[in-house]
């Protein structure tokens, strides 16, 4: 099971909702990890999420420190470029970690949109292969 890492600063957690929906066929085979705003609109739309602290409560460490563990796969992270974060420290020591860790980062719905559709035609390949 693919493990994945969704947060959404607060002007884009409507982005994040509309992007979970449209994929709701991948995402649902999936475990989810949210931090906590983020993780209760996704929620509402149905979703199995482990909501984690709100992202300024700690919640973006708690990805980061399940993604350093190996308990998170791919990170989705619609963030507001625009706009100032009191949290930035845990958001730019999060973005480190999936480096450090070779993990993939979405920081926008079309480059979501492309790793869940590379994850999905490895986990096809794969199936192949073991046929």
């Amino acid at each position: 099971m693919i493990n994945v890492g969704l947060i959404a600063h607060d002007g884009k957690k409507p982005e994040m909702v509309s992007f979970v929906v449209a994929n709701k066929a991948f995402l649902m085979k999936t475990k989810i990890y949210a931090t906590g705003t983020t993780g209760g609109h996704i929620a509402k739309e149905g979703f199995d999420v482990e909501c984690l602290l709100s992202g300024p409560k700690g919640g973006d460490a708690q990805i980061a420190a399940l993604l350093a563990t190996g308990h998170i796969d791919v990170v989705i992270f619609f963030r507001d470029p625009l706009d100032k974060h009191p949290h930035e420290p845990d958001v730019q020591m999060l973005m480190r970690l999936c480096d450090v860790h070779n993990i993939p980062l979405a920081t926008n719905p079309k480059t979501a949109y492309y790793i869940l559709k590379g994850i999905e035609a490895e986990i096809i390949r794969e199936a192949k292969i073991r046929k």
